[in-house]
């Protein structure tokens, strides 16, 4: 019955996490002499989730939550030049190499000519065209969309804007809270691919139980059931 196959793009099609993970630790160094580094991580991601309604997610909603933090646990004592090293570090991330996934190229082209194929990722517009005109995958998707948030409304969006039901659409991700567990909610397949590193915002502790969910243990372990 599926017609249209979805892919996430961070970490399912290319690789995104470590980037973040590599800055925040330069971040941690930087403000070590005010808190100790754990405590620095739990004011940022605290800083990062009260943000994601103004700011949404991507690498200049990070870089502007890192800023927020310094100023706030250093009480504005912060001098400026930390800051300009904090700028820094979200534009080398902006200007990082997109390397893609293992298989992931290979998986699409196989799929391209059976399936309408559809990059479904959320974040920044401009960062998400960014990193997906340097990857070259562009030529395999007969539509993109890149969503401010991935919950069951604005998969239905999708859904209809496709002309398809949900039975008809699969999602494949790596991550269970976004990519899965609102698309089976539809009625959708959901396929999770975990990849070694996952956002503390991202992680759900859930068992799943439907006929429509797959645990993958690569990308390429999609083509056994499509």
């Amino acid at each position: 019955m599926i017609k249209v196959i979805a892919f996430d793009a961070d970490d399912t099609l290319w690789h995104n996490e470590a980037f973040f993970q590599e800055t925040e630790k330069k971040f941690f160094v930087l403000l070590e002499n005010y808190l100790p580094q754990h405590t620095t991580a739990r004011e940022l991601l605290k800083t990062e989730i009260d943000n994601l309604p103004l700011y949404g997610y991507g690498i200049k909603a990070f870089m502007l939550s890192m800023i927020e933090t310094a100023m706030r646990v250093t009480n504005h004592t912060i001098p400026g030049e930390a800051i300009e090293t904090i700028i820094e570090y979200g534009k080398e991330m902006l200007d990082m190499p997109v390397e893609i996934m293992d298989g992931a190229e290979d998986v699409l082209n196989q799929l391209k000519d059976k399936y309408r194929l559809v990059m479904a990722t959320k974040g920044d517009l401009l960062d998400q065209e960014r990193k997906l005109k340097k990857s070259g995958l562009e030529k395999y998707f007969h539509h993109i969309e890149i969503m401010s948030e991935k919950k069951e409304d604005d998969f239905r969006k999708l859904i209809k804007h496709l002309d398809i039901t949900p039975p008809q659409f699969a999602m494949i991700g790596n991550s269970i809270k976004s990519d899965v567990m609102p698309v089976l909610a539809l009625g959708g397949h959901g396929f999770h691919i975990p990849y070694h590193i996952t956002w503390a915002h991202e992680r759900v502790d859930t068992q799943i139980e439907n006929e429509k969910f797959r645990q993958l243990s690569s990308i390429r372990e999609i083509l056994n059931y499509l």
